[in-house]
Formats: structure tokens, sequence, C-alpha cells
């Protein structure tokens, strides 16, 4: 299992934006599915999206992020990126990124798909 390290939290109004940074150590290749979950108090941890592996490529997102988040990776690769549009109060909680299993295999939606995972960020959306 590799290192995964999440920043670029914090505090913004409803309707603005953040960037969420993820880097990965060197053994998460980008050969690995990468995603993004966030907790919630009280909540259980809730899928985001996730970027597929190289060369496969392209993202998966949840139907409550869609038009307003995407994922994409640096052009080496790693870090790996959220981008945060539109935010609502409703996506306050604490983000998570994560790194498949196994590589170059499809992972799902579910937490168990990943073994790495970083420390999180919080992120809090006023209204």
């Amino acid at each position: 299992q590799g290192q995964l390290l999440e920043s670029g939290g914090g505090l913004v109004q409803a309707g603005g934006s953040l960037r969420l940074s993820c880097a990965a150590s060197p053994v998460i290749t980008t050969r690995y599915d990468m995603a993004w979950f966030r907790q919630a108090p009280g909540r259980e941890r809730e899928f985001v999206g996730v970027i597929r592996w190289t060369p496969v490529g392209g993202t998966d997102l949840a139907d409550s992020v869609k038009g307003r988040f995407s994922i994409f990776r640096d052009k080496r690769g790693n870090p790996m990126y959220l981008q945060m549009n539109n935010l609502k109060p409703e996506d306050t909680g604490v983000y998570y990124c994560a790194a498949a299993r196994n590589p170059l295999q499809r992972a799902g939606g579910d937490p168990s798909d990943f073994a790495s995972w970083g420390q999180g960020t919080q992120v809090t959306v006023s209204s």
C-alpha cells in the first residue's frame, strides 16, 4: 500500500469553489484507479468520483456532484485533483482520496475497493 496526502480543504461560501489535491507516493502510479470519497458527521463515507487508470482514462462521478465537480491528474500523473465548483452546504465533510486495491483493474464505488487512503481534508461550505 502506498501513501496519499490530501490538501486544499477549507471554508467557503455556498456557490464558491475549491480545488483539492492528492499527492501519492511513487508506488501508486497511474496504473491505479484513484477516487475521492467524503464523510459528513454521523454519516457513512460517500463516493464522490473516480479517475480511471492510464491509459483507459475517464472519470465517473456521483450524481450529486455531476456538473459541479471534476477529477483530473497533473500531466505528470501526480498529484490528482478534485475541482469543486458551485459548492453547496451539503458538500460539507472530510474529503479523502484513495487508490484502488489492485492496478489495471476497474474499481467500483465501495470503499472496500480501495486499499490506500489519505488522512482527509476538511471542506466546510457555509450557507
